[in-house]
């Protein structure tokens, strides 16, 4: 019982310690204090008053290893099962950059480099590699990342530990950065009963950690911004749609935070009720409710002809719902896709075509008039859809398989992010590819 307290404090000042930054100045911003525990410096970058023209990424954050300092125990989201990162456990199909990284933020592996030279990765428990990737996103002038918050990993406490020490890294990369970020609450893998986990974890973070408060923090319609992820597939999800209306409805309410702009991710047939999304006119219901309705389109088409197809039908329909509903609409799109290593199958089942792919969806969404989009995701290896630094030596294995960014640089899909940016938004005339 003892050791179940222990543990059990050590997991909160762990979170609480990782939400405290330094105060440090510097030429091109200031120190700010805010009400919660971010004190550090501020820069003045990205408005982040409104989501209107923002290009967004998804940040999941979730890369741990054993030695990272964290209370969660062996490789986290590197490997498919326990034990080490060798051939035959990996879990992720790119590999990441590491170039850049001081020697305090690699870690060795079981994989070796084509050269014969140990294949090194990152932790994102590190601030320090967090504060560099934030770096990367105003060097190349991306807007922003959601922060992925997994609602059954806050139930647990060292996995919240985690999250809050991720969290705090993205939010004080963002503000000496410039750039926005807010939450994203996915309920992925959530029991029936289990929806009040998000509230609550929510009322910390806004009451005790006044992340609302944050310079940094992305607001929309005049509130803070809210996404929930995750409502209304029709993959046997267990908690069910008047849980997540009442969900809804809480963020939409929050007295504290005079009410949030919420953002739903749903499925990308949402508003027909069919193929991935439920056959329930509650679903319909909820989507109403929303500020932002943002359709999960990965892996729904496979090249760029599906992608237009998936434009018109899909994607301009769905914003004229939106527009006559008074809700904002924000389309996702993808670099290219792969989870080979996680299931064991298909091995790039959507190829990135030297970029094609992606710019193609960028030009999709600006042809139908859309004012924001959100792309899957920044870091994201495990299915392959990363846009940050991934390397072309790839290690050598013979049951683990890697892809590359087809000798492309490894900022190349960066520079194509922020291309596609200054088209969003008007920037530039120009749609020939960058």
């Amino acid at each position: 019982m003892l050791d179940a307290i222990k543990h059990h404090v050590c997991a909160i000042m762990a979170g609480v310690l990782g939400l405290l930054a330094s105060g440090a100045t510097g030429a091109h911003g200031q120190a700010m204090e805010t009400n919660g525990f971010y004190h550090g410096l501020v820069v003045k970058g990205v408005d982040t008053s409104t989501l209107t023209g923002k290009v967004m990424c998804g940040y999941q954050g979730w890369f741990g290893t054993p030695d990272d300092g964290s209370l969660r125990a062996g490789w986290q989201h590197w490997t498919k099962q326990r034990g080490d990162l060798v051939d035959g456990n990996a879990k992720v199909d790119l590999w990441p950059d590491v170039s850049e990284l001081s020697p305090e933020e690699r870690h060795a592996t079981g994989f070796k480099l084509p050269d014969g030279s140990p294949a090194e990765v990152f932790s994102s428990y590190n601030k320090a590699t967090v504060l560099r990737h934030f770096k990367w996103m105003e060097e190349y002038g991306l807007d922003g990342v959601f922060v992925q918050r997994f609602a059954v990993s806050v139930r647990s406490p060292h996995s919240r530990a985690f999250c809050n020490t991720v969290l705090a890294n993205c939010r004080e990369g963002a503000n000496r950065h410039g750039r926005a970020y807010a939450v994203m609450y996915d309920l992925s893998g959530l029991s029936a009963g289990q929806i009040d986990t998000v509230m609550n974890d929510w009322k910390v973070l806004r009451q005790e950690m006044a992340i609302t408060e944050d310079p940094a923090y992305l607001h929309h319609r005049g509130k803070p911004l809210v996404a929930i992820w995750g409502i209304g597939f029709s993959d046997d999800r267990q908690y069910t749609l008047a849980e997540c209306r009442r969900l809804v409805e809480f963020f939409k309410n929050d007295p504290a935070a005079g009410g949030c702009a919420v953002m739903l991710g749903l499925p990308a047939h949402w508003r027909e009720l069919r193929q991935d999304a439920v056959n329930d006119p509650q679903l319909l219901e909820i989507a109403r409710l929303a500020d932002v309705i943002s359709p999960w389109t990965v892996g729904r088409y496979k090249n760029q002809e599906e992608a237009a197809d998936y434009a018109q039908t899909l994607l301009k329909p769905d914003l004229a719902w939106c527009q006559k509903a008074g809700i904002d609409y924000l389309p996702v799109v993808f670099p290219g896709f792969s989870w080979f290593n996680m299931y064991g199958r298909a091995y790039n089942l959507i190829p990135r075509q030297s970029g094609k792919f992606l710019w193609t969806q960028f030009l999709n969404a600006r042809h139908a008039g859309v004012s924001m989009v959100y792309v899957a995701m920044f870091d994201e290896m495990d299915e392959g859809t990363a846009i940050f630094k991934c390397t072309n030596k790839v290690p050598v294995g013979t049951q683990s398989k890697f892809i590359s960014y087809e000798g492309l640089p490894s900022d190349f899909y960066l520079k194509m992010v922020a291309a596609g940016t200054k088209l969003m938004r008007g920037e530039t005339t120009s749609e020939a590819m960058p």
